[in-house]
This record gives structure tokens, C-alpha cells and sequence, in this order.
């Protein structure tokens, strides 16, 4: 035996004593550790080393498709917050169990912690139920890609531009330039108007006095000169369509004109058409519809040739007849 634990064994560490049944208790568990407890700890190192490392590896994988395959930075920002928050929320899970696998091995009793964190967990769900389904849905939103930075949308009864996205709230900013700040929880329904192409109706109103068909060449020369445009020939995704006279009030008629654009480039062109339209309609003297002009007859009919006319002259009334006044108009009864 060594020099040393033989010094050891000696006076109150002797064999049989107390401080020696103390140490040779301490001998057997440290033994015990080394043989059983400790191979067990270096495997829970290793396998959170590796998961370490494989979620590190599938969140980078993620951002580089990301990257790879994005519309644009937007998209690519919310993926690499997505990635973000489960590499942070997978390092926490994974530390965890580490840390109750080490506690556990060195003798720790974890009933009561286990006990008090789940108590501590329920109290947390109560009052911050709210953060945890905004977050939730967040979550979903930047994985089914329901709308991006920068995409018009009407979500929770506000309409305008995305400004800014996180996993607890959506900053919309509407045509007024007010801000609006909404919790992902109230987005129930997502109406994203900048996802693939927009439909512009323009419906134009033209005298009823107008030939249709005339009216119907002349919308569909200029649709397809605004269509052919270089301004806006990058805008259109199919040929305006003219439907007909749609409908016919008083004096007008209106004749709906449909503009198939990309997302959001349907402003200008509509715009565009409006003019030439205008300017059409005075080249060719045609009037705009209105359902309240009024048309007078200037031709007498008495004057017609061999027509008489059926309307008899009142006769002349006797002023002797006429009725007295009820009131006095002078005294106001």
C-alpha cells in the first residue's frame, strides 16, 4: 500500500474507527461512481454533443435552401429566425436533460424538482398563455409562408404594407401611414394581395346614344395599346378582356374592362388606360355615361304634317266662381 494512505489509516482514521469507516464509505462510492455513474455521464456528454452538433448542422442546411431557393431577402430573414429559434430552443431541451441526467447521477433526488417545475411550468402557461400562441403562430406563418416582409395584406381587419414580421407580433402599415402592431394570435384569417397576380375591373361608362360595337373595338384598341406599351408590357401576365355592355342605367352604359397584372402592378396601367380612354371619347365625340342626363324633344308634335294634336284647351274659368280663401295670407293663418 502507498506510503501515504498507509499515514492515512492511522489514529482516527484507523480501520474500525469512526473516521475510518467514514473514509472507507467514501473509498466504496467513489469506486462506485468511477465503475458505474461516470461511463454513464461521458455517454450523456457524447449523445448531447452530437445532437449539439446535428441541430446545428440542420439549421445551417435550412438557411443555405433558404438562401438558394428564396423569392427574396424577406424570406430569407424569416428562415434564418425560424432557424434561430429552434437551434436556441433545441440547445435548451438538450441542456436540460443533461443536466438532470448529471444531477440524477450523482444522487440527487429529482421527484421534487421535477414536482416544483411542473408546477412553475403551469403557473407560467396561465399567464403568459397569450405569448405562447403568439409565438405558436408565428411559427406557422413563417412556415407555411403566408406573407413576407414587404407584402400588402389585410390581417385582422387593418389593411396595408408588412413592415416588419417577428414570432410574437406583425407591424402593418396602412395607406395613411398609421402603424399598426398586431399579435400573431389574432391572425386568423391572411388576405395577401401580392402573391402571384392582381385583377383590376374597370368599368367605363358610355352614352346609351353610343353604337356598342364601336364602343367595344375602341376599349379593346387602347386595352391592348396599354398592353403593348414598353412602360407596361413587363406588367401584364394575359390580354385585358373586355366583357360587353354589363349593364345599362338611364342613359349609360357600362362596359367592364379587366386588367391581369402581376402582383401589385396594376395601378399604373389602369391609370394609363383611364387617359387614352378620355381622350378617345373626344376624338371619336362620344359622351361618358350618366344615368341622370336628361334628353328634351325640341319637335312639336302639332306641327307635324296630318297629325292632330289630342290635347283639348282647358276652359276659361269664371272668376265669379272661384272658391274664397280659407285663411287670411296676410295675418299668417
Amino acid at each position: 500500500m502507498h506510503p501515504f494512505l498507509l499515514a492515512i489509516r492511522t489514529g482516527w482514521f484507523a480501520q474500525g474507527r469512526f473516521l475510518g469507516k467514514v473514509l472507507d464509505e467514501w473509498i466504496d462510492d467513489t469506486q462506485e461512481f468511477l465503475h458505474t455513474k461516470l461511463p454513464h455521464l461521458i455517454v450523456v456528454v457524447l449523445i448531447a454533443f452530437v445532437l449539439n452538433r446535428l441541430l446545428r448542422l440542420a439549421t445551417a442546411r435550412m438557411i443555405s435552401i433558404a438562401e438558394q431557393h428564396a423569392a427574396g431577402p424577406s424570406r430569407i430573414g424569416q428562415v434564418r429566425t425560424l432557424a434561430g429559434v429552434i437551434r436556441t430552443s433545441g440547445l435548451a431541451i438538450i441542456a436540460a436533460i443533461a443536466a438532470m441526467q448529471f444531477l440524477a447521477a450523482v444522487g440527487v433526488d429529482m421527484a421534487p424538482l421535477l414536482a416544483s417545475a411542473g408546477v412553475a411550468g403551469v403557473a407560467i402557461g396561465l399567464a403568459a398563455q397569450n405569448i405562447v400562441r403568439d409565438m405558436l403562430n408565428g411559427v406557422l406563418i413563417l412556415i407555411e409562408d403566408q406573407f413576407n416582409v414587404g407584402d400588402t395584406v389585410r390581417v385582422a381587419g387593418v389593411a396595408g404594407v408588412v413592415e416588419a414580421m417577428t414570432l410574437r407580433k406583425t407591424a402593418v402599415r396602412d395607406a395613411d401611414g398609421t402603424l399598426y402592431v398586431i399579435p400573431n394570435s389574432q391572425i386568423t384569417t391572411v388576405a395577401n394581395q401580392s402573391i402571384d397576380y392582381s385583377i383590376a375591373t374597370i368599368n367605363l361608362s358610355v352614352d346609351y346614344s353610343a353604337d356598342p360595337n364601336a364602343v367595344l373595338a375602341l376599349l379593346k384598341d387602347i386595352a391592348m395599346q396599354v398592353r403593348t406599351s414598353e412602360a407596361f408590357r413587363e406588367d401584364f401576365v394575359a390580354d385585358p378582356q373586355i366583357l360587353g355592355v354589363d349593364a345599362v342605367r338611364g342613359s349609360e352604359m357600362i362596359f367592364p374592362v379587366l386588367f391581369k397584372t402581376r402582383a401589385q402592378r396594376q395601378f399604373a396601367p389602369v391609370r394609363e388606360f383611364r387617359r387614352r380612354v378620355r381622350l378617345a371619347l373626344e376624338v371619336k365625340n362620344l359622351l361618358p355615361g350618366d344615368p341622370y342626363r336628361v334628353f328634351h324633344r325640341t319637335a312639336d308634335a302639332a306641327a307635324v304634317p296630318g297629325r292632330k294634336s289630342t290635347v283639348e284647351p282647358s276652359p276659361a274659368q269664371d272668376p265669379t266662381s272661384a272658391k274664397a280663401p280659407e285663411s287670411n295670407p296676410f295675418a299668417g293663418q
